[in-house]
């Protein structure tokens, strides 16, 4: 059985890029999976530049408190992979998915996508959807790995509320040169109907 480092370090080789943006891969593999992201709990989704770990963290000790079951994805981790996926415990605080679930969610994601090329975050990604719709939970707090409008985080249609933190220069190379296009690729997870909140902005990247 390997174990969860060496499935990494195998699941970074397919794709030549570490950071490639775009939602068509991931679809193509949660479509496999069963879309497992249509069976996840209540979405909180959260984008920006600065923030966005606090407000997360703020959220689940709030929800938490109030004695509710929270996943919890974020990225990137401090010291362990295991970081980026909490699973909500049946009582009390939410924990670090264990090796022996992660193992197991990225050997079936491995499995189904069957050498397609796919960049690590998405097909992580989308090994976390899978562990996320199988635990129970009330609510899932998402953090956006990268801008927003074409994040793997992104195949979530229909949150349950979106957050943009405050947003500035912010990988220019990937988002746009400019705080408005930046600001675009983040407000990307809006959508309609939806009630959002917006931290104060910079006027162009509230515009």
């Amino acid at each position: 059985m390997p174990t969860s480092d060496q499935l990494l370090a195998e699941l970074k080789l397919l794709h030549p890029k570490l950071i490639d943006l775009s939602l068509g891969r991931i679809e193509r593999l949660l479509g496999k999976l069963g879309d497992p992201h249509k069976r996840l709990p209540p979405v909180i989704h959260i984008a920006g530049t600065n923030g966005k770990g606090s407000v997360t963290a703020l959220l689940k000790a709030m929800l938490e408190a109030a004695g509710k079951r929270v996943h919890v994805y974020t990225s990137p981790h401090l010291i362990r992979f295991h970081e980026r996926i909490q699973l909500a415990g049946d009582h009390g605080r939410s924990r670090d998915i264990g090796e022996s679930d992660l193992v197991d969610v990225l050997m079936r994601t491995r499995a189904v996508n069957d050498g397609d090329d796919i960049t690590q975050f998405e097909i992580t990604t989308a090994a976390a959807f899978l562990a996320f719709s199988e635990h129970p939970a009330d609510v899932l707090i998402l953090e956006v790995g990268l801008g927003g409008r074409l994040d793997a985080t992104n195949v979530v249609q229909q949150p349950i509320l979106t957050v943009l933190t405050p947003i500035s220069m912010d990988h220019a190379e990937k988002l746009g040169a400019t705080l408005p296009l930046i600001a675009a690729e983040k407000a990307g997870i809006l959508k309609q109907g939806v009630p959002a909140v917006v931290s104060a902005q910079a006027p162009e990247a509230m515009a």
